[in-house]
Protein backbone atom coordinates (compact mmCIF):
# COMPACT_ATOMS: atom_id res chain seq x y z
CA UNK A 1 0.00 0.00 0.00
CA UNK A 2 3.08 2.25 1.20
CA UNK A 3 4.79 1.48 -2.38
CA UNK A 4 1.49 2.14 -4.37
CA UNK A 5 1.32 5.49 -2.34
CA UNK A 6 4.89 6.23 -3.11
CA UNK A 7 4.17 5.51 -6.93
CA UNK A 8 1.39 8.10 -6.99
CA UNK A 9 3.17 10.98 -5.12
CA UNK A 10 6.11 10.14 -7.67
CA UNK A 11 3.27 10.83 -10.41
CA UNK A 12 1.75 13.94 -8.75
CA UNK A 13 5.07 15.21 -8.38
CA UNK A 14 6.21 14.41 -12.34
CA UNK A 15 2.92 15.98 -13.14
CA UNK A 16 3.50 19.50 -11.19
CA UNK A 17 6.81 19.74 -12.10
CA UNK A 18 5.97 19.19 -15.95
CA UNK A 19 3.49 21.74 -15.70
CA UNK A 20 5.82 23.35 -13.91
CA UNK A 21 8.28 23.15 -16.76
CA UNK A 22 5.90 24.25 -19.59
CA UNK A 23 5.13 26.79 -17.40
CA UNK A 24 8.84 27.86 -17.20
CA UNK A 25 8.64 27.56 -21.93
CA UNK A 26 5.83 29.25 -21.93
CA UNK A 27 7.02 32.53 -19.86
CA UNK A 28 10.05 32.33 -21.50
CA UNK A 29 8.46 31.87 -25.07
CA UNK A 30 6.58 35.06 -24.30
CA UNK A 31 9.13 36.56 -23.26
CA UNK A 32 11.35 36.20 -26.78
CA UNK A 33 8.18 36.85 -28.29
CA UNK A 34 8.05 40.26 -26.70
CA UNK A 35 11.32 41.25 -27.24
CA UNK A 36 11.03 40.19 -30.72
CA UNK A 37 7.98 42.26 -31.36
CA UNK A 38 10.17 45.11 -29.41
CA UNK A 39 12.70 44.41 -31.96
CA UNK A 40 10.90 45.04 -34.91
CA UNK A 41 8.68 48.03 -33.28
CA UNK A 42 12.11 49.48 -32.65
CA UNK A 43 13.09 49.80 -36.51
CA UNK A 44 9.88 51.90 -37.50
CA UNK A 45 11.25 54.73 -39.38
CA UNK A 46 12.70 57.82 -37.61
CA UNK A 47 10.39 60.90 -35.93
CA UNK A 48 11.40 63.49 -34.81
CA UNK A 49 8.54 64.79 -32.48
CA UNK A 50 7.39 63.76 -28.79
CA UNK A 51 4.12 64.61 -27.94
CA UNK A 52 3.28 66.68 -24.74
CA UNK A 53 3.07 64.69 -21.89
CA UNK A 54 -0.62 63.33 -21.45
CA UNK A 55 -2.11 64.14 -17.89
CA UNK A 56 -5.85 62.76 -18.76
CA UNK A 57 -7.77 59.79 -17.46
CA UNK A 58 -6.53 56.17 -18.83
CA UNK A 59 -7.85 53.95 -21.10
CA UNK A 60 -9.54 52.19 -18.29
CA UNK A 61 -11.21 54.56 -17.27
CA UNK A 62 -12.38 56.06 -20.76
CA UNK A 63 -13.62 52.57 -21.61
CA UNK A 64 -15.35 52.34 -18.55
CA UNK A 65 -17.11 56.33 -19.20
CA UNK A 66 -17.96 55.28 -22.86
CA UNK A 67 -20.11 51.89 -21.71
CA UNK A 68 -22.02 54.07 -19.09
CA UNK A 69 -22.83 57.03 -21.39
CA UNK A 70 -22.36 56.55 -25.20
CA UNK A 71 -24.54 54.57 -27.09
CA UNK A 72 -24.21 50.46 -26.88
CA UNK A 73 -23.65 51.23 -30.52
CA UNK A 74 -20.78 52.93 -30.59
CA UNK A 75 -17.36 49.82 -30.82
CA UNK A 76 -13.71 50.12 -31.35
CA UNK A 77 -11.09 48.07 -32.54
CA UNK A 78 -8.66 45.96 -31.35
CA UNK A 79 -9.17 42.95 -27.94
CA UNK A 80 -7.35 46.04 -26.48
CA UNK A 81 -9.02 49.36 -26.91
CA UNK A 82 -6.15 51.96 -27.60
CA UNK A 83 -6.34 55.22 -26.17
CA UNK A 84 -5.38 57.93 -28.98
CA UNK A 85 -3.68 61.10 -27.20
CA UNK A 86 -1.86 62.85 -30.20
CA UNK A 87 -1.31 62.74 -33.70
CA UNK A 88 1.64 64.10 -35.80
CA UNK A 89 1.53 64.09 -39.58
CA UNK A 90 1.27 59.89 -40.29
CA UNK A 91 1.77 59.07 -37.16
CA UNK A 92 -0.43 58.56 -34.07
CA UNK A 93 0.31 58.66 -30.21
CA UNK A 94 -0.85 56.53 -27.65
CA UNK A 95 -0.95 57.58 -23.49
CA UNK A 96 1.60 56.70 -22.51
CA UNK A 97 3.50 57.97 -25.56
CA UNK A 98 4.14 55.44 -27.83
CA UNK A 99 4.18 56.06 -31.24
CA UNK A 100 1.90 54.40 -33.81
CA UNK A 101 1.86 54.41 -37.73
CA UNK A 102 -1.54 55.45 -38.94
CA UNK A 103 -2.57 53.11 -42.15
CA UNK A 104 -6.14 53.91 -41.36
CA UNK A 105 -6.25 58.30 -41.58
CA UNK A 106 -9.23 57.70 -39.52
CA UNK A 107 -11.08 55.72 -42.21
CA UNK A 108 -9.58 57.63 -45.14
CA UNK A 109 -9.81 61.17 -43.55
CA UNK A 110 -6.81 62.82 -42.65
CA UNK A 111 -4.92 63.08 -46.06
CA UNK A 112 -2.66 66.19 -44.89
CA UNK A 113 -1.38 64.12 -41.89
CA UNK A 114 -2.47 64.87 -38.20
CA UNK A 115 -1.85 68.31 -36.68
CA UNK A 116 -0.90 70.04 -40.40
CA UNK A 117 0.13 73.27 -38.90
CA UNK A 118 -0.94 75.04 -41.99
CA UNK A 119 -4.61 73.41 -41.81
CA UNK A 120 -4.36 74.13 -37.54
CA UNK A 121 -3.54 77.78 -38.41
CA UNK A 122 -6.02 78.43 -40.67
CA UNK A 123 -8.34 77.16 -38.11
CA UNK A 124 -7.01 79.62 -35.39
CA UNK A 125 -7.45 81.85 -37.68
CA UNK A 126 -10.57 81.88 -38.35
CA UNK A 127 -11.40 80.94 -34.73
CA UNK A 128 -9.99 84.30 -33.78
CA UNK A 129 -11.81 85.93 -35.79
CA UNK A 130 -15.55 84.39 -36.09
CA UNK A 131 -16.05 80.59 -35.38
CA UNK A 132 -19.56 80.69 -36.48
CA UNK A 133 -22.10 82.93 -38.38
CA UNK A 134 -24.74 82.03 -41.12
CA UNK A 135 -24.91 81.34 -44.91
CA UNK A 136 -27.30 84.03 -44.66
CA UNK A 137 -24.84 86.71 -43.98
CA UNK A 138 -21.95 87.19 -46.31
CA UNK A 139 -18.30 85.68 -45.13
CA UNK A 140 -15.49 84.98 -47.50
CA UNK A 141 -14.78 81.30 -46.19
CA UNK A 142 -17.26 79.84 -48.00
CA UNK A 143 -17.08 81.52 -51.06
CA UNK A 144 -13.31 80.77 -51.52
CA UNK A 145 -13.37 77.63 -50.48
CA UNK A 146 -16.31 77.08 -53.25
CA UNK A 147 -14.14 78.69 -55.78
CA UNK A 148 -10.99 76.73 -54.76
CA UNK A 149 -12.94 73.27 -55.04
CA UNK A 150 -15.18 73.67 -57.94
CA UNK A 151 -11.43 74.10 -60.07
CA UNK A 152 -10.84 71.07 -59.19
CA UNK A 153 -14.22 69.61 -60.95
CA UNK A 154 -14.07 68.25 -64.55
CA UNK A 155 -17.18 69.30 -67.21
CA UNK A 156 -19.82 71.84 -66.12
CA UNK A 157 -19.49 70.66 -62.11
CA UNK A 158 -19.75 74.04 -60.83
CA UNK A 159 -22.63 75.01 -57.96
CA UNK A 160 -21.36 73.51 -54.56
CA UNK A 161 -24.02 72.56 -51.44
CA UNK A 162 -21.89 72.55 -48.26
CA UNK A 163 -22.92 69.63 -45.86
CA UNK A 164 -21.53 68.23 -42.00
CA UNK A 165 -20.74 64.55 -43.52
CA UNK A 166 -20.80 62.14 -46.52
CA UNK A 167 -24.29 60.42 -45.08
CA UNK A 168 -25.51 64.06 -45.06
CA UNK A 169 -24.10 64.63 -48.79
CA UNK A 170 -25.64 61.11 -50.01
CA UNK A 171 -29.19 62.40 -48.60
CA UNK A 172 -29.17 65.46 -50.11
CA UNK A 173 -28.00 64.06 -53.61
CA UNK A 174 -30.92 61.37 -53.54
CA UNK A 175 -33.31 64.00 -53.00
CA UNK A 176 -31.89 65.98 -55.69
CA UNK A 177 -31.66 63.20 -58.25
CA UNK A 178 -35.78 62.80 -57.41
CA UNK A 179 -36.59 66.16 -58.02
CA UNK A 180 -35.13 67.17 -60.44
CA UNK A 181 -36.09 64.31 -62.43
CA UNK A 182 -39.98 63.79 -61.35
CA UNK A 183 -38.62 59.73 -60.79
CA UNK A 184 -38.50 57.71 -57.60
CA UNK A 185 -36.53 55.08 -58.25
CA UNK A 186 -32.93 55.23 -57.21
CA UNK A 187 -29.83 52.20 -58.18
CA UNK A 188 -26.96 51.30 -56.19
CA UNK A 189 -24.47 49.07 -56.26
CA UNK A 190 -24.81 45.58 -53.69
CA UNK A 191 -21.84 45.69 -51.20
CA UNK A 192 -21.75 49.90 -51.75
CA UNK A 193 -21.53 52.03 -48.62
CA UNK A 194 -23.68 55.38 -48.86
CA UNK A 195 -23.95 56.29 -45.28
CA UNK A 196 -26.70 55.45 -42.44
CA UNK A 197 -29.40 57.91 -42.61
CA UNK A 198 -32.56 56.66 -43.52
CA UNK A 199 -32.59 57.35 -47.42
CA UNK A 200 -29.18 56.12 -47.57
CA UNK A 201 -29.37 52.99 -46.04
CA UNK A 202 -31.42 52.06 -48.47
CA UNK A 203 -28.57 52.41 -51.11
CA UNK A 204 -25.98 51.09 -49.10
CA UNK A 205 -26.02 47.40 -49.85
CA UNK A 206 -24.90 45.13 -46.86
CA UNK A 207 -27.00 43.82 -44.69
CA UNK A 208 -24.38 44.92 -41.55
CA UNK A 209 -25.33 48.33 -41.84
CA UNK A 210 -29.17 48.25 -42.50
CA UNK A 211 -31.33 47.74 -39.81
CA UNK A 212 -35.22 46.73 -40.33
CA UNK A 213 -37.16 49.82 -41.53
CA UNK A 214 -38.34 50.97 -44.54
CA UNK A 215 -36.29 51.78 -47.42
CA UNK A 216 -38.44 52.10 -50.69
CA UNK A 217 -37.42 52.55 -53.91
CA UNK A 218 -34.02 51.54 -54.06
CA UNK A 219 -32.82 48.63 -56.69
CA UNK A 220 -29.62 47.26 -55.75
CA UNK A 221 -27.35 46.11 -58.99
CA UNK A 222 -24.66 43.61 -59.35
CA UNK A 223 -21.79 44.34 -57.94
CA UNK A 224 -18.49 44.69 -60.62
CA UNK A 225 -16.44 43.18 -58.12
CA UNK A 226 -13.35 41.91 -60.58
CA UNK A 227 -12.53 39.15 -57.52
CA UNK A 228 -15.66 37.93 -56.57
CA UNK A 229 -17.87 39.05 -59.06
CA UNK A 230 -19.03 36.18 -61.56
CA UNK A 231 -17.87 38.04 -64.79
CA UNK A 232 -14.38 38.58 -63.17
CA UNK A 233 -13.19 42.26 -64.80
CA UNK A 234 -15.57 42.40 -67.63
CA UNK A 235 -17.05 45.24 -66.76
CA UNK A 236 -19.97 45.90 -69.68
CA UNK A 237 -21.45 42.38 -68.55
CA UNK A 238 -22.06 44.21 -65.59
CA UNK A 239 -23.84 46.91 -66.71
CA UNK A 240 -26.24 44.73 -68.37
CA UNK A 241 -27.85 44.20 -64.67
CA UNK A 242 -28.93 47.70 -64.61
CA UNK A 243 -30.41 48.02 -68.18
CA UNK A 244 -32.64 45.05 -66.73
CA UNK A 245 -32.93 46.33 -63.17
CA UNK A 246 -34.94 49.25 -64.93
CA UNK A 247 -36.75 46.96 -67.49
CA UNK A 248 -38.18 44.85 -64.92
CA UNK A 249 -37.65 46.37 -61.74
CA UNK A 250 -39.09 50.23 -62.03
CA UNK A 251 -41.69 51.93 -64.61
CA UNK A 252 -38.45 52.90 -67.13
CA UNK A 253 -37.58 56.18 -65.54
CA UNK A 254 -35.32 56.32 -62.45
CA UNK A 255 -34.16 58.86 -60.55
CA UNK A 256 -30.65 58.41 -60.31
CA UNK A 257 -27.34 55.53 -59.93
CA UNK A 258 -24.99 56.04 -57.26
CA UNK A 259 -21.91 54.10 -57.16
CA UNK A 260 -18.23 54.55 -55.57
CA UNK A 261 -15.35 54.23 -58.39
CA UNK A 262 -13.46 52.07 -55.51
CA UNK A 263 -15.99 50.61 -52.84
CA UNK A 264 -14.53 51.48 -48.77
CA UNK A 265 -16.21 50.00 -46.52
CA UNK A 266 -17.22 47.25 -49.26
CA UNK A 267 -13.22 46.23 -48.47
CA UNK A 268 -11.75 48.38 -51.25
CA UNK A 269 -13.21 47.29 -54.30
CA UNK A 270 -12.35 48.62 -57.42
CA UNK A 271 -15.50 48.35 -60.17
CA UNK A 272 -14.22 46.34 -62.82
CA UNK A 273 -13.11 48.02 -66.00
CA UNK A 274 -15.52 49.58 -68.61
CA UNK A 275 -18.50 49.28 -66.41
CA UNK A 276 -18.97 52.76 -65.28
CA UNK A 277 -19.26 54.24 -69.21
CA UNK A 278 -21.73 51.73 -70.35
CA UNK A 279 -23.89 51.94 -66.84
CA UNK A 280 -24.05 55.94 -67.31
CA UNK A 281 -25.01 55.36 -70.98
CA UNK A 282 -28.14 52.94 -69.59
CA UNK A 283 -29.27 55.46 -67.10
CA UNK A 284 -29.03 58.47 -68.89
CA UNK A 285 -31.17 57.07 -71.59
CA UNK A 286 -33.67 55.99 -68.56
CA UNK A 287 -33.72 59.90 -67.39
CA UNK A 288 -31.56 58.69 -64.47
CA UNK A 289 -28.92 61.29 -62.86
CA UNK A 290 -25.48 59.85 -62.45
CA UNK A 291 -23.85 60.18 -58.74
CA UNK A 292 -20.30 59.22 -57.85
CA UNK A 293 -19.94 59.58 -54.11
CA UNK A 294 -15.99 60.14 -53.52
CA UNK A 295 -16.13 60.39 -49.96
CA UNK A 296 -13.64 57.69 -49.29
CA UNK A 297 -11.15 57.06 -52.87
CA UNK A 298 -11.67 61.22 -53.81
CA UNK A 299 -9.32 63.95 -53.15
CA UNK A 300 -6.39 62.68 -54.44
CA UNK A 301 -6.20 59.59 -52.62
CA UNK A 302 -6.06 57.24 -55.71
CA UNK A 303 -2.98 59.45 -57.09
CA UNK A 304 -3.40 58.77 -60.75
CA UNK A 305 -6.82 61.47 -60.62
CA UNK A 306 -8.12 63.79 -57.89
CA UNK A 307 -11.07 61.65 -58.27
CA UNK A 308 -11.38 58.00 -58.12
CA UNK A 309 -14.18 58.29 -60.80
CA UNK A 310 -12.02 59.69 -63.73
CA UNK A 311 -10.08 57.20 -64.13
CA UNK A 312 -13.37 55.55 -65.54
CA UNK A 313 -13.40 58.25 -67.77
CA UNK A 314 -17.07 59.48 -67.14
CA UNK A 315 -18.02 63.09 -65.82
CA UNK A 316 -21.38 62.45 -63.33
CA UNK A 317 -24.24 64.68 -62.49
CA UNK A 318 -23.57 65.28 -58.94
CA UNK A 319 -20.31 64.18 -56.72
CA UNK A 320 -20.53 64.22 -53.08
CA UNK A 321 -17.58 64.15 -50.66
CA UNK A 322 -16.81 64.14 -47.21
CA UNK A 323 -14.05 62.76 -45.19
CA UNK A 324 -10.22 63.72 -46.72
CA UNK A 325 -12.44 66.99 -47.71
CA UNK A 326 -11.49 68.64 -44.13
CA UNK A 327 -9.02 66.79 -42.89
CA UNK A 328 -10.91 65.65 -39.40
CA UNK A 329 -13.13 68.92 -39.66
CA UNK A 330 -16.86 68.16 -40.40
CA UNK A 331 -16.94 68.65 -44.07
CA UNK A 332 -19.04 67.45 -46.50
CA UNK A 333 -19.98 68.71 -49.89
CA UNK A 334 -22.28 67.97 -53.31
CA UNK A 335 -21.46 69.58 -56.35
CA UNK A 336 -23.30 69.50 -59.87
CA UNK A 337 -24.34 71.56 -62.46
CA UNK A 338 -26.32 75.05 -62.09
CA UNK A 339 -29.28 73.71 -64.12
CA UNK A 340 -29.68 70.27 -61.49
CA UNK A 341 -28.88 73.05 -58.06
CA UNK A 342 -32.24 75.06 -59.55
CA UNK A 343 -33.81 72.02 -58.46
CA UNK A 344 -33.21 73.30 -54.29
CA UNK A 345 -35.21 76.73 -55.04
CA UNK A 346 -38.71 75.88 -55.28
CA UNK A 347 -38.62 75.56 -51.57
CA UNK A 348 -36.16 76.70 -48.72
CA UNK A 349 -33.67 74.38 -48.21
CA UNK A 350 -31.51 75.03 -45.35
CA UNK A 351 -28.30 73.73 -43.65
CA UNK A 352 -27.29 75.69 -40.55
CA UNK A 353 -23.84 74.42 -40.28
CA UNK A 354 -23.02 73.89 -43.85
CA UNK A 355 -20.74 75.99 -45.24
CA UNK A 356 -19.43 77.02 -41.63
CA UNK A 357 -16.64 79.49 -41.65
CA UNK A 358 -14.45 77.88 -39.47
CA UNK A 359 -14.55 74.34 -41.70
CA UNK A 360 -14.42 75.66 -45.17
CA UNK A 361 -11.40 77.93 -43.97
CA UNK A 362 -10.02 74.17 -43.34
CA UNK A 363 -11.70 72.95 -46.14
CA UNK A 364 -9.28 75.78 -48.36
CA UNK A 365 -6.09 75.22 -46.24
CA UNK A 366 -6.56 71.23 -46.72
CA UNK A 367 -6.50 71.96 -50.63
CA UNK A 368 -3.50 74.31 -50.76
CA UNK A 369 -1.79 71.70 -48.42
CA UNK A 370 -2.20 69.07 -51.19
CA UNK A 371 -1.30 71.47 -54.01
CA UNK A 372 2.08 72.75 -52.27
CA UNK A 373 3.14 69.43 -50.89
CA UNK A 374 2.31 67.55 -54.08
CA UNK A 375 0.56 64.90 -52.06
CA UNK A 376 -1.31 63.59 -55.09
CA UNK A 377 1.56 62.59 -56.75
CA UNK A 378 2.89 61.10 -53.59
CA UNK A 379 -0.01 59.03 -53.16
CA UNK A 380 0.67 57.87 -57.04
CA UNK A 381 4.29 56.58 -56.04
CA UNK A 382 3.96 55.85 -52.54
CA UNK A 383 0.69 53.56 -53.10
CA UNK A 384 2.31 52.31 -56.26
CA UNK A 385 5.46 50.97 -54.28
CA UNK A 386 2.72 49.51 -51.22
CA UNK A 387 0.72 47.41 -53.37
CA UNK A 388 3.56 45.92 -55.21
CA UNK A 389 5.11 44.85 -51.72
CA UNK A 390 2.07 43.73 -50.35
CA UNK A 391 1.94 41.49 -53.99
CA UNK A 392 4.78 39.71 -53.21
CA UNK A 393 3.27 38.91 -49.80
CA UNK A 394 0.32 37.38 -51.53
CA UNK A 395 2.80 35.11 -53.53
CA UNK A 396 4.32 34.12 -50.62
CA UNK A 397 1.23 33.36 -48.46
CA UNK A 398 -1.65 31.56 -49.33
CA UNK A 399 -3.99 33.34 -46.72
CA UNK A 400 -3.78 36.70 -48.99
CA UNK A 401 -6.51 35.83 -51.54
CA UNK A 402 -6.57 39.34 -53.38
CA UNK A 403 -4.42 42.64 -53.05
CA UNK A 404 -6.67 45.56 -54.68
CA UNK A 405 -7.04 49.49 -55.48
CA UNK A 406 -4.66 52.16 -56.06
CA UNK A 407 -2.91 55.02 -54.81
CA UNK A 408 -3.06 54.95 -50.74
CA UNK A 409 -6.57 53.48 -50.61
CA UNK A 410 -5.42 49.49 -50.62
CA UNK A 411 -7.01 46.44 -50.04
CA UNK A 412 -5.99 43.46 -48.88
CA UNK A 413 -8.59 40.25 -49.02
CA UNK A 414 -7.53 37.12 -46.39
CA UNK A 415 -8.95 33.87 -47.30
CA UNK A 416 -8.61 30.39 -45.83
CA UNK A 417 -9.05 28.45 -49.33
CA UNK A 418 -7.76 30.33 -52.59
CA UNK A 419 -10.36 28.32 -54.91
CA UNK A 420 -12.83 28.79 -53.46
CA UNK A 421 -12.35 32.15 -51.51
CA UNK A 422 -13.40 30.88 -48.17
CA UNK A 423 -13.30 34.32 -46.00
CA UNK A 424 -11.20 34.48 -43.46
CA UNK A 425 -12.43 35.15 -40.20
CA UNK A 426 -10.31 34.68 -36.83
CA UNK A 427 -7.19 35.24 -38.57
CA UNK A 428 -7.67 39.00 -39.79
CA UNK A 429 -8.40 40.19 -36.02
CA UNK A 430 -5.33 38.27 -34.83
CA UNK A 431 -3.25 39.78 -37.37
CA UNK A 432 -4.73 43.48 -36.63
CA UNK A 433 -4.45 42.88 -33.03
CA UNK A 434 -0.39 41.87 -33.35
CA UNK A 435 0.14 44.33 -35.67
CA UNK A 436 -0.76 46.76 -33.48
CA UNK A 437 1.16 45.56 -30.69
CA UNK A 438 4.21 46.23 -33.20
CA UNK A 439 3.23 49.68 -33.69
CA UNK A 440 1.05 49.75 -37.08
CA UNK A 441 -2.52 50.79 -37.17
CA UNK A 442 -4.75 49.75 -40.35
CA UNK A 443 -8.64 48.80 -40.73
CA UNK A 444 -10.92 46.10 -41.78
CA UNK A 445 -13.81 45.86 -43.91
CA UNK A 446 -15.60 44.05 -46.65
CA UNK A 447 -18.99 42.36 -46.39
CA UNK A 448 -17.50 39.29 -44.73
CA UNK A 449 -15.05 41.48 -42.66
CA UNK A 450 -11.93 39.97 -44.12
CA UNK A 451 -9.85 42.56 -45.84
CA UNK A 452 -7.38 44.83 -44.86
CA UNK A 453 -8.38 48.42 -45.66
CA UNK A 454 -5.03 50.65 -45.80
CA UNK A 455 -6.18 54.42 -46.29
CA UNK A 456 -3.12 56.33 -44.85
CA UNK A 457 -2.55 59.48 -44.79
CA UNK A 458 -1.48 61.35 -48.10
CA UNK A 459 2.24 62.41 -46.54
CA UNK A 460 2.99 58.47 -46.58
CA UNK A 461 6.45 57.85 -47.07
CA UNK A 462 8.44 54.37 -49.01
CA UNK A 463 9.85 53.69 -45.79
CA UNK A 464 6.83 53.87 -43.62
CA UNK A 465 4.88 51.63 -46.53
CA UNK A 466 8.36 48.95 -45.73
CA UNK A 467 7.52 48.95 -42.15
CA UNK A 468 3.67 48.36 -42.67
CA UNK A 469 3.83 45.90 -45.24
CA UNK A 470 7.07 44.07 -43.13
CA UNK A 471 4.75 44.17 -40.16
CA UNK A 472 2.19 42.02 -41.74
CA UNK A 473 4.57 39.74 -43.25
CA UNK A 474 6.43 39.36 -39.67
CA UNK A 475 2.82 38.75 -38.46
CA UNK A 476 1.38 36.25 -40.61
CA UNK A 477 4.90 34.54 -40.89
CA UNK A 478 4.33 34.16 -37.01
CA UNK A 479 0.84 32.65 -37.13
Amino acid sequence: MSGLLKGRTRVVSSGIESLRWCWRRRCLSQLAQDEAENDFASKMPPFDYSPPPYTGPSADEILAKRKQYLSPAVFHLYSKPLNIVAGKRQYLFDENGRRYLDGFAGIAVVGCGHAHPDVVQAIVDQLNRVQHSTVMYLNHAITDFAEALAAKMPGNLKVIFFTNSGTEANELAMMMTRLYTGSNDIISLRNGYHGNGSATMGATAMCTWKYNVAQSGIQHALNPDPYRGEFGSDGKRYAKDVEELIQYGTSGRIAGFFSEAIQGVGGIVELAPGYLPVAYDIVRKAGGLCVADEIQSGYARTGSHFWAFESHGVIPDIVTMAKGIGNGIPLGAVITTPEIAQVLVSRAYYNTYGGNPLCTAAGLAVLKVIEKEKLQENAFVVGSYMKERLAALKEKFELIGDVRGRGLILGVELVTDRKLKTPAGKEIVHIMNQMKELGVLIGKGGHHGNVFRITPPLCFTKEDADFLVDAMDYTISKM
